[in-house]
């Protein structure tokens, strides 16, 4: 995982997924988050893949059993978003696995199901 650097675009994902939290908190199911997540990136001016297939290959052979992430931001920033009451270790291997797919170099982790706060990681 990455720390934040307070000047990049994932500092100001982060921001929105905060603004959807702080307005709906916890409580709902995944896809309303990603929705009103949605909104909020496009609000920001970044675009957004929602529902993304990731093609997955073993020994270059694809193995048609695709991934499917939450989002895809600006075309290089995987968003994976959970709505549950903590995030695990498999949460932090699922996005990293979708990185290791796509070649992405960023990934964003976003749980909306803590009920104190909204949790993130960044890889």
């Amino acid at each position: 995982m990455k720390k934040l650097d307070t000047n990049s675009d994932m500092y100001r994902i982060v921001g929105c997924a905060l603004r959807v939290y702080n307005t709906l908190k916890s409580g709902y199911l995944e896809s309303v988050y990603e929705k009103a997540l949605e909104w909020e990136l496009l609000e920001a001016g970044f675009s957004v893949k929602r529902q993304v297939r990731i093609p997955v290959f073993y020994k270059g052979i694809e193995l048609g059993k695709d991934f499917i992430a939450d989002m895809v931001v600006d075309g290089n920033v995987i968003v994976e978003l959970k709505a549950v009451s903590a995030l695990s270790k498999a949460h932090e291997a699922q996005v990293e696995s979708y990185l290791k797919s796509t070649g992405m170099e960023c990934g964003l982790l976003v749980n909306f199901g803590n009920l104190k706060r909204l949790e993130w990681r960044v890889f």
